[in-house]
């Protein structure tokens, strides 16, 4: 994404294509960021570049601001207006189409204008407490619109000003060091050498390939590093592309960041914003996907009935964290699933297609993680391995790591930890079998003490008989 930053720099006329090449030959010799380089080489100032990776979607004061027409808003209003029974308040439009009051109210006098909408009641002189009713002209007009899409939330941003706020927002530009790897990951036990190995792997904000055997953290890792992201983004509850909706805010994957306010301020509707409202300020997402995913969760989903679009994975992952767990368990070959990868993994762009035909492009801008228990040589061939630019191999753990996990578990559960009864579990079930130490065994074979210790109704230990039972539950002789 560090190109689609420089092409933006000289899109706004910040910088000349010759100052870009200049400070990417820096940024090689320094082995720092684009942005560091820019600003040594004196082509920007601190606050320039703040502002650019830092963008706040400006408040759009008026119709023109927003990037949508007066017919498209004003359809919009109508709907949401029709599904509120055909009465509704300034306040209940704010909620509903989350654009300031000044757009509301030219989208109103324009309504009015065209005998839409008329004044029902009204508790005073300000547009505040009138109470508004849709004309049978505004109803059929509702009706049409509603034919053609049944969304009627949130107004949606123009595709411009979304691919232009998340270049700006750029994984790539996330400032992690030893320290915050550290403590992103002091819940788990790993020694210092994979540390090491994760760190510069997850700061590059380049794909990254976590193989191993079963149980050795691998979606456990990928999915901490990217809940313990810093910063946050800000995300679009929807986006228009011409003319169609796509949906692309999910509670289940976004996460507000909100905004501590007075109860009074609340009550207030000239509360200043700080921030255009079809945006929410979010931390970075993070999405994994497993043995469900297909090629075809990376493609728009159209709703047939409500006639509007759900964003792909990629696209509700973008500036974040996307994680493909069990990778090689799919329906689908990996061959697949790669040759609709490669593309946006060596570009850092995506296309994307309506049902109308119409194609166009959007960053593909998250630290894609690809996690499996099978070898890579066969998934996939060189061609791909080489656009891995991080390729980490999760081992078993060592005794001292697997006693240190069995510790933690037995703290966590409330049971006095025995170093006698560990060395006993490692020797009759590990050493004696050639099992190998495997980082999520501890867990599960306290979890079956436990089941154990509450079935006879005693209080769970940790001895040689409450492991042979746990044991003998437990493991399975291949």
């Amino acid at each position: 994404m560090a190109n689609s930053i420089g092409r933006l720099l000289i899109k706004e006329g910040l910088i000349s294509d010759a100052q870009l090449v200049q400070a990417r030959i820096n940024q090689k010799q320094s082995s720092g960021k684009l942005e560091d380089s820019l600003v040594s080489l004196g082509f920007l100032t601190s606050e320039q570049v703040k502002k650019i990776l830092h963008p706040i979607p400006p408040i759009p004061l008026k119709i023109s601001n927003t990037g949508l027409s007066e017919a498209f808003l004003s359809d919009l209003l109508l709907k949401i207006a029709y599904q509120e029974a055909g009465t509704f308040t300034l306040c209940q439009i704010n909620n509903k189409l989350c654009l300031p009051f000044s757009v509301i109210n030219e989208i109103i006098e324009l309504l009015q204008a065209d005998h839409l909408i008329a004044i029902r009641s009204a508790a005073g002189y300000g547009r505040e407490t009138q109470v508004f009713e849709l004309t049978q002209r505004g109803r059929e007009r509702a009706e049409a619109a509603l034919n053609i899409s049944l969304y009627a939330s949130a107004a949606p941003v123009p595709l411009k000003d979304y691919t232009r706020i998340l270049a700006q927002q750029h994984v790539q530009q996330i400032r992690i060091d030893s320290k915050w790897i550290q403590e992103s990951l002091s819940h788990m036990v790993i020694s210092e050498k994979l540390l090491n190995q994760l760190g510069p792997a997850f700061s590059s904000g380049r794909a990254i390939f976590l193989y191993g055997p079963p149980g050795t953290g691998k979606s456990s890792i990928a999915e901490a590093l990217g809940r313990a992201l810093p910063d946050h983004v800000f995300i679009p509850q929807a986006i228009e592309v011409g003319g169609q909706i796509i949906r692309v805010f999910d509670p289940a994957i976004h996460f507000e960041i909100t905004e501590k306010t007075r109860e009074e301020m609340q009550l207030d509707i000239n509360v200043n914003l700080k921030h255009d409202p079809r945006w929410k300020k979010c931390r970075r997402p993070v999405v994994m996907v497993g043995a469900e995913f297909t090629t075809e969760m990376l493609d728009l989903h159209l709703d047939i009935h409500s006639k509007f679009y759900e964003a792909p994975v990629q696209m509700k992952a973008a500036n974040g964290v996307f994680i493909l767990d069990d990778f090689g368990r799919q329906r689908v070959t990996p061959r697949e699933m790669l040759n609709r990868w490669i593309v946006p993994l060596e570009r850092g762009t995506d296309f994307l297609s309506l049902h109308t035909g119409m194609k166009f492009e959007i960053p593909f801008d998250q630290v894609n993680i690809f996690c499996t228990n099978l070898h890579p040589a066969d998934l996939v061939d060189e061609a791909f391995l080489r656009r891995i630019r991080h390729k980490i191999k999760m081992p078993h753990s060592t005794e001292g790591e697997y006693k240190e996990i069995l510790r933690r578990v037995c703290v966590i559960q409330g049971i006095e930890f025995k170093e006698d009864a560990a060395d006993y579990l490692i020797d009759t079930y590990y050493r004696k079998t050639g099992r190998a130490l495997t980082g999520s065994h501890p867990r599960d074979i306290i979890d079956q003490i436990v089941d154990f210790s509450r079935y006879l109704k005693q209080l769970p230990t940790f001895t040689a008989v409450t492991i042979d039972m746990a044991a003998t539950n437990y493991f399975i002789e291949l």
